[in-house]
């Protein structure tokens, strides 16, 4: 199953014709400068090289990501979790598996699931405190409440 959010599944095609249009004159670049030159070409070349397959690599992990075909790690999308944290407050959070599948607006309260957080709830429950970093130094948070997808 892919990407079900018609949203998300634009931005990600989006992404995609974005790099191979950028993947495409790249290549033109490097075909227009290949030939005699100097040691500086040479490693111009290279360098390009390096680009072209760091963009094929982006665009085949996206392909898969459109196309249902990756590994989910951390709590399963579609869950939604209650945590409390140290300083009494609570937040619910929504779990996703993909950056492109956060909505507008709900980017303070939803998760991937390969998150810190995302990867901290994968094995905590119920009752449990669980530990995760952020930017800003470890945080621990009481679960509340897990609701897995239907």
């Amino acid at each position: 199953m892919g990407v079900a959010d018609p949203a998300a599944r634009e931005r990600l095609a989006e992404e995609i014709r974005s790099l191979r249009a950028r993947r495409e004159r790249l290549v033109d670049e490097l075909v227009q400068s290949s030939g005699p030159g100097d040691s500086g070409d040479a490693s111009q070349e290279l360098q390009g090289g390096d680009e072209v397959a760091a963009i094929d690599e982006r665009i085949a992990e996206l392909e898969k990501r459109r196309a249902g075909r990756i590994d989910v790690q951390g709590v399963a999308p579609g869950t939604e979790v209650v945590l409390r944290f140290s300083d009494g407050s609570t937040q619910t959070y929504k779990v996703v598996a993909i950056p492109e599948e956060i909505l507008i607006g709900e980017e303070d309260i939803t998760v991937t699931s390969d998150s810190p957080l995302g990867l901290a709830l994968a094995h905590g429950s119920q009752g449990e405190t669980v530990r995760y970093p952020t930017p800003d130094g470890a945080v621990e948070a009481e679960v509340l409440s897990i609701r897995l997808p239907n």
